[in-house]
């Protein structure tokens, strides 16, 4: 199968069933889903090949936090681009901004809005193909 016509494939990270299965069922139909349920398995999941195209992170999970996984995300260079969407019930301007600060392109607040999310998460999977698809060129041309 040609790239273009895979799937995307999105890592869902929460500690809680119910939002796993709503944030599935809701972008099952476009998107392939990968499931952690904490931040341990999250990175594992993240960091093996092929690595996942977005990944909706929940912020306050057990052991670990949302924090800490997006910010070991970012310090590892084969997972630093991945595009990392919060999704959290924390919805203080202090909790947003730390996560920017982290690293992550996006931060929306639960409980979900389904054509919001869908948007946001339609626009970060292109603004990330074009972004790799730029680096593409620029190798080809520096050669």
């Amino acid at each position: 199968m040609e790239k273009a016509q895979t799937k995307p494939t999105i890592l869902v990270v929460d500690d809680t069933p119910d939002n796993i299965t709503l944030l599935t069922a809701l972008l099952g139909e476009h998107y392939r889903n990968k499931v952690a349920t904490n931040g341990q398995r999250a990175l594992k999941i993240a960091f093996a090949e092929p690595h996942p195209d977005l990944i909706l992170l929940d912020i306050m999970m057990p052991d670990m936090d949302g924090y800490e996984v997006c910010s070991q995300l970012k310090a590892n260079p084969a997972t630093a681009s991945i595009p990392v969407i919060f999704l959290t019930a924390k919805i203080q301007d202090e909790d947003e901004a730390r996560g920017f600060e982290l690293g992550a392109v996006d931060y929306i607040t639960k409980p979900i809005n389904p054509p919001i999310l869908r948007a946001r998460v339609q626009t970060h999977i292109a603004l990330q193909h074009a972004r790799s698809s730029l680096e593409r060129q620029n190798e080809i041309l520096d050669q």
